[in-house]
């Protein structure tokens, strides 16, 4: 039977459908580089379908869940309106201040014949959640209320609960000493970046008590927040899983870590046993290269599992002054696919700098992204399907 490869990709105000099929080796010899249309199979823009902004989302059998958000009213975009209190833009008469505890779900099986078709899930979450962070451990899916782009006093409690898909209930899990602090109406705005290892999730958040990022980790086994630190060398775990860096393990290996540090790419041997041994480093040039020698400075990115060793990273940014085409402050996607391959290495290496990964692109190149319409150029998440026809 034929398969399409598909790369779901969430963005806060819209959701595409990638065409993995149509990409393909771009070389770039001058600044003036090629841009591309984005291969799609479809698009959803959530706004105009009149759906909440900044949705979180997770895919499970082969079904697309999207939860929480802030509800607009039609055809505004937040984006268009600065972060603070009571800001216009909300359908008030949506759920509670047009905050949304609502989950929807779309059948990805039908994906290519019927497209990206959201409705309404039977069970809510138990209160609203704007700008979600979502991640599944161990089966369960964890949701925490994220950086509300428009707020107004406290946030809904509880803002972190968690979903069991073989009974369909949500639970409500320990307030987060971030939320639990934050004062009314305060334009402190909380969860900076996140991570998970194992069964730990780790978030860097501001504090209203003095203004200061710091580190705290939950973990689902225990079921109690922890207050770790305010500097990142406090954390039990490497610093490629920190909340500072974006990355997924590699399927095939389980000590090799692929991650996003600002605009560069590496990979990271970590030891899974001998915790003496060091952590071995290599930056993925093949990978960023053209990235970094254009100058596309990037917002944010992600890393996608493809496969047992293929791996996706996708990086968007805003172009600069001197490109022809699109001129200047306009969206733009850095895509590659690669493969990732361990040297062999017959005897123990004595340079820890050694090169310890062969790296082979399978496809690179700059994509336009106007579709994102007025919204910052920013990948909430993104998820790989090979559906069927």
């Amino acid at each position: 039977m034929e398969s399409k490869r598909i790369l779901l990709v969430a963005t806060p105000q819209r959701l595409f459908a990638i065409d993995m099929s149509k990409l393909k080796i771009n070389n770039y010899e001058s600044p003036k580089f090629e841009v591309l249309p984005l291969p799609l199979f479809n698009m959803l823009n959530l706004a105009e379908k009149d759906f909440p902004f900044g949705m979180g989302f997770f895919v499970r059998d082969s079904k697309l869940y999207m939860v929480g958000g802030e509800k607009l009213r039609p055809r505004e975009s937040p984006q268009l309106f600065p972060r603070q209190p009571r800001a216009p833009g909300h359908d008030k008469s949506f759920g509670d201040r047009g905050l949304s505890p609502y989950v929807y779900v779309s059948d990805l099986s039908n994906l290519i014949t019927c497209g990206l078709d959201l409705r309404k899930h039977h069970t809510p979450m138990l209160a609203a959640k704007p700008i979600p962070i979502v991640e599944e451990i161990e089966g369960k899916i964890y949701v925490l209320s994220g950086t509300p782009w428009q707020s107004e006093c406290l946030l809904p409690v509880p803002t972190f609960e968690v979903y069991d898909p073989s009974i369909e209930q949500w639970k409500p899990l320990p307030e987060p000493p971030f939320h639990e602090e934050r004062w009314p109406c305060s334009q402190i705005y909380k969860v900076i970046y996140h991570s998970v290892v194992g069964t730990t999730i780790y978030v860097l958040a501001l504090s209203d008590l003095d203004y200061s990022d710091y580190y705290y980790s939950y973990n689902v086994n225990e079921g109690n927040w922890k207050l770790v630190g305010k500097s990142e060398d406090k954390l039990p775990i490497p610093y490629p899983f920190t909340p500072l860096c974006v990355g997924k393990f590699v399927p095939a290996y389980n000590d090799i870590f692929i991650y996003i540090q600002f605009d560069c790419v590496y990979a990271a041997m970590i030891p899974s046993n001998d915790k003496s041994s060091p952590t071995r480093y290599q930056h993925l040039d093949e990978v960023d290269g053209d990235l970094l020698n254009r100058d596309v400075p990037s917002i944010n990115g992600v890393v996608v599992e493809l496969g047992e060793h293929e791996m996706c990273i996708m990086q968007p940014g805003i172009t600069d002054s001197e490109h022809d085409k699109l001129g200047p402050c306009c969206s733009i996607l850095y895509m590659t696919t690669f493969r990732v391959e361990k040297l062999n290495h017959d005897n123990e290496v004595e340079d820890i700098r050694a090169p310890f990964l062969s790296i082979t692109c399978l496809s690179k190149g700059f994509y336009d992204i106007d579709a994102w319409g007025p919204e910052a150029p920013h990948i909430c998440s993104a998820f790989f399907h090979q559906s069927v026809l």
